[in-house]
């Protein structure tokens, strides 16, 4: 059998409809006999009847007659091993259509005597045996499918709902995977089947996936809350198996679900907070019909902006990025969104560069600018000391200048929370560059400086998740800094959002945190993305495991835990995920000579002078690195 299977898969289409067209024929040919024999009470024989040579012909015209009809409907285009219900409903209108032509046909040939009972069961018996050989063809083929794959994996659904259902059947499909039980919280539906698979309740989750030997977990909650789906989560952690879940509600367009739909769970499932929907009337209010341009489009945080940006109109957009190869990537990506009389131009330049940016801000007319470019990387940065300084201070100091210059209405600043209170030079530059945008909002001028700082964001490059990422994917080990290491996290979109949100609320020399919710630690967070790849953590306790997580010690200027406000001073704005931050600035007359004297200390490549006037400048700043490293590294 598996080798005639095998046979009739390889046929080209044409020979396989074919086939359809001789089979179909057949069948209709013998329920046509098959009602008469029914209706007569005995198996009926063409000559039986007086008017033979009418009855032949009217019976054997039958195939000429449905034929063309089922090609009309599509029946013969229709893929057998794909074929759903839908299929059901289309060979019921068909042998409709045909039934009526056939009686049509019949009495237009003065057939007398013409059992009206055999017409309906002619019609019955059509619809029944049709429908039912697709059916068969069907699971026929995919248990064929399934056989022929080497290592089919045996998979759980959690959640035996409409979208665990629709999974279910998708799966079906795929011959990498056997659907063996439905789990879900709902004790009326225990021990119901649904499409032959058994609904069993989650206390018998473990002997399920020693018995069937479960590879995979599907989660099909599309409607359940993160912090709902965190729960699930978090009690699967200890199953060596992986998870993957289906996509939020709002992320499925109108509740259709295909295998295709299902995704790796991603660590932003295991942070226990929702996303909160952004307030379109405030992302629009700096972008709509206004030229934008955003500084270091290529980066991670840059080009997230960029995407959000073109979804509220605005006038044009111009990408400003040192890397030719990161702007040619944002540039390509946006030139293929379907963006209306949105002009979107890709500009090579340096934030230092003040002539460079004026004239483009000049020449376009900018109105909104995001600045998002500056070296983030804690370690690189702390041995790359002056060009930190230049690039992320002096950069940005040129770039808010050249701002002023040109009369742009609103500058925002991209920070981060390392900037509190630094123990690195990277933090300490940051809070300099915020420093400097403060004492420029207390000057006479038309540009509307703002601030917004936050922690990390998930998948960003550098980010500690790519890495855990690649870890696991290459067997091991997993690296963390420190055991109790904590940090902030947040989505880029949704980090990018309030962004765009904070920067419409700006006065001047605000700066907007973000509340990111609880800390995670990043140990935990390196346990979990371990057991939910199916792996085992590999330590003392289980010699016997997979992947095994390595203390390699705080990098230089690395602390435990991350602050988002310098004082306590904050008051809550009109979205509840962002606070404005009341700190203390320094004037342009105490903070220029400061400036002057970093930048003079910066060209001579001084690292010692360099570490001391960031300490001048901001006081709270606790360098964790020794100065002879600077010295020694540049």
């Amino acid at each position: 059998m598996n080798y005639i299977l095998k046979k009739i898969t390889q046929l080209n289409r044409t020979s396989k409809q074919i086939i359809m067209v001789l089979f179909d024929s057949s069948i209709v040919l013998l329920c046509l006999i098959s009602a008469f024999s029914i209706r007569l009470g005995y198996w009926y024989e063409l000559n039986e009847f007086p008017e033979y040579p009418i009855k032949l012909w009217i019976i054997l015209c039958v195939p000429l007659i449905v034929i063309p009809i089922f090609y009309t409907f599509g029946l013969y285009q229709s893929v057998v091993r794909y074929i759903g219900f839908k299929a059901i409903w289309l060979i019921s209108q068909a042998v409709t259509l045909y039934s009526l032509l056939w009686v049509l046909l019949s009495y237009m040939a003065a057939i007398e005597g013409l059992p009206r009972s055999v017409i309906l069961i002619n019609w019955m018996l059509c619809i029944i045996v049709i429908s039912s050989s697709r059916l068969f063809a069907r699971w026929l083929f995919t248990e064929y499918a399934q056989l022929s794959v080497n290592g089919v994996k045996n998979i759980i659904i959690y959640g035996a709902g409409a979208a665990g259902m629709q999974l279910s059947q998708s799966l079906k499909l795929s011959p990498e995977y056997n659907h063996v039980a439905y789990i879900d919280d709902n004790t009326a539906l225990e021990s119901s089947y649904v499409n032959g698979v058994k609904i069993y309740p989650f206390t018998e989750i473990s002997s399920l996936v020693s018995k069937h030997n479960v590879h995979d977990l599907f989660i099909a909650l599309p409607s359940s809350s993160r912090k709902e789906r965190n729960k699930i989560i978090e009690s699967l952690e200890q199953l060596s198996i992986r998870v993957k879940s289906l996509p939020s509600i709002y992320e499925i367009a109108e509740g259709k679900v295909k295998f295709d739909d299902l995704r790796e769970i991603n660590v932003k499932d295991l942070l226990g907070r929702d996303s909160a929907l952004p307030n379109n009337e405030l992302m629009k209010i700096k972008i709509t019909d206004k030229v934008v341009l955003v500084t270091g489009a290529g980066g991670s945080i840059g080009s997230e902006l960029c995407r959000q940006i073109v979804l509220f109109r605005p006038e044009s957009l111009i990408l400003f990025e040192s890397s030719e190869f990161a702007l040619y990537e944002i540039e390509q990506e946006l030139s293929n969104m379907e963006l209306k009389n949105i002009e979107i131009i890709a500009c090579i330049g340096s934030v230092r560069d003040f002539k460079r940016m004026q004239d483009i801000f000049d020449f376009y007319k900018v109105k909104t600018i995001y600045h998002a470019a500056a070296y983030k990387h804690v370690p690189l940065v702390e041995f790359n000391q002056s060009e930190g300084v230049m690039n992320n201070i002096f950069g940005t100091k040129l770039a808010a200048e050249a701002a002023i210059a040109s009369e742009v209405e609103t500058f925002v600043l991209i920070s981060t929370d390392k900037a509190v209170r630094p123990t690195n030079t990277m933090g300490a530059t940051k809070r300099v560059a915020e420093l400097t945008l403060q004492a420029f909002s207390q000057k006479l001028n038309r540009t509307c400086f703002s601030i917004v700082r936050f922690g990390n964001v998930l998948e960003s490059s550098g980010s500690v998740i790519p890495l855990f990422k690649k870890q696991i994917r290459s067997g091991g080990p997993i690296t963390v800094t420190d055991k109790n290491i904590i940090r902030y996290f947040m989505t880029i979109p949704e980090a990018v959002e309030l962004v765009i949100q904070a920067g419409a609320m700006g006065s001047g020399g605000e700066v907007f945190v973000l509340d990111m919710g609880d800390q995670v630690r990043i140990n935990d967070l390196a346990i979990k993305m371990i057991n939910l790849s199916g792996l085992r953590l590999l330590d003392n306790n289980n010699p016997d495991g997979d992947i095994e997580i390595k203390y390699t010690g705080l990098r230089p200027g690395e602390k435990l835990y991350e602050e988002l406000l310098v004082g306590e001073n904050v008051e809550q704005t009109e979205n509840k995920l962002i606070m404005r931050a009341n700190e203390s600035m320094i004037d342009w007359t105490s903070l220029e000579p400061l400036l002057l004297e970093l930048n003079d200390a910066c060209l001579n490549s001084n690292q010692e002078k360099i570490r001391k006037t960031l300490i001048k400048i901001v006081p709270e700043f606790k360098p964790q690195s020794p100065i002879l490293d600077l010295i020694s590294r540049g």
